[in-house]
């Protein structure tokens, strides 16, 4: 007797849809990096970027067909033109890789937490592995070409504490307490996003060729920029020092490489990303000063992210996510099917 076949949930097929928009997205940005691409270490990691990516894409597929669920559209070679100029520089791109195995890494995590089925569980477990390698080969290549900012460091303690004042908690009036190695840690992490956030809307902006779309990645670079500044900010008062800017490996060229659909789909899922680890951040921050601001940040990046999602629809480039069943319009149109029989009797 064969065993009964289990059904994808809801969480499972949404984080294989997304993970689609994902992998196909990066497959045009990789073979476009591919085309200009000089450093033969640089050029390796993005090969194997792309080999993982094609791969997931095909078992994605897969998943679909298995459930006889259509496959979404993504992102084609229609997104692309791989023979457009040069738009970035070689430690852009890996700094670029850098972030996105990053984002790969929380979201293959999310995805694992959220699967039932064993296959799909082993599955993303394998993406993980596979992520993590390709994160020590960015890492590494950062490093070794002088291109990583380190966060700050911490002196060691001469003993253990705790915590004896509420003052602990406060940061607006008074003296605020030194920032704690969490604090740290997620505004270092928080701004090396925004910095690559500004970088390619630098290059986004040259190249948009929609009034629409060109005014609403400045506006986003502002809101970037905004928050860097606020961060450093931050830091100057403790005298740590803050990662550096990626704007001076933009190169100039003003000719599009990627459709305006896939300019879009960039910045709201680095915006939607970005929301996402300031609230991760807010999560485990003590300081009232500071949790004001990544609540104040958050609401500037979710307005922007949904006047990008009314842009996106208004053009025809947001591609519908699975979404459960409309019993109520269902449920309408039998009622009326009955009320129309009745009045025909």
């Amino acid at each position: 007797m064969e065993p009964t076949r289990i059904s994808l949930t809801a969480p499972e097929i949404s984080s294989l849809w997304t993970q689609f928009m994902f992998e196909t997205m990066s497959i045009c940005f990789i073979r476009y990096a591919l085309e200009h691409l000089e450093d033969p270490d640089i050029i390796k990691i993005y090969k194997k970027s792309l080999e993982l990516s094609e791969s997931h894409v095909q078992k994605v597929k897969e998943f679909f067909e298995g459930e006889g669920y259509p496959i979404p559209k993504g992102f084609t070679e229609e997104d692309v033109n791989i023979h457009a100029p040069r738009l970035f520089q070689d430690p852009f791109y890996l700094y670029y890789m850098y972030i996105m195995t990053l984002q790969g890494l929380t979201g293959y995590s999310l995805s694992l937490s959220t699967s039932i089925r064993a296959d799909l569980r082993q599955y993303y477990i394998n993406c993980n592995t596979e992520t993590m390698s390709l994160f020590e080969k960015n890492i590494e290549g950062l490093l070794t070409k002088g291109l990583f900012s380190r966060p700050p460091v911490l002196p060691a303690p001469e003993n253990i504490d705790f915590v004896k004042h509420q003052s602990f908690l406060t940061g607006w009036f008074g003296e605020r307490r030194p920032l704690t190695g969490i604090e740290i840690g997620d505004i270092t992490f928080n701004m090396n996003k925004m910095h690559m956030h500004v970088a390619l809307k630098v290059g986004f902006s040259q190249v948009a060729a929609s009034k629409k779309v060109r005014q609403y990645i400045n506006r986003g670079m502002e809101i970037s920029t905004k928050h860097i500044t606020a961060f450093e900010r931050i830091f100057r008062e403790e005298m740590l020092n803050s990662p550096v800017s990626w704007q001076s490996h933009v190169t100039s060229s003003t000719t599009s490489p990627f459709s305006e659909k896939w300019l879009m789909y960039q910045v709201q899922l680095s915006s939607q990303i970005a929301i996402a680890f300031y609230g991760t951040a807010l999560s485990v921050t003590s300081r009232a000063d500071i949790a004001e601001k990544y609540m104040v940040m958050t609401t500037e990046l979710v307005r922007y992210a949904e006047d990008g999602a009314n842009l996106m629809i208004e053009n025809g480039w947001m591609e519908e996510p699975p979404k459960a069943n409309d019993r109520r319009t269902l449920t309408k149109g039998k009622k009326e099917g009955i009320e129309n029989n009745k009045q025909e009797k």
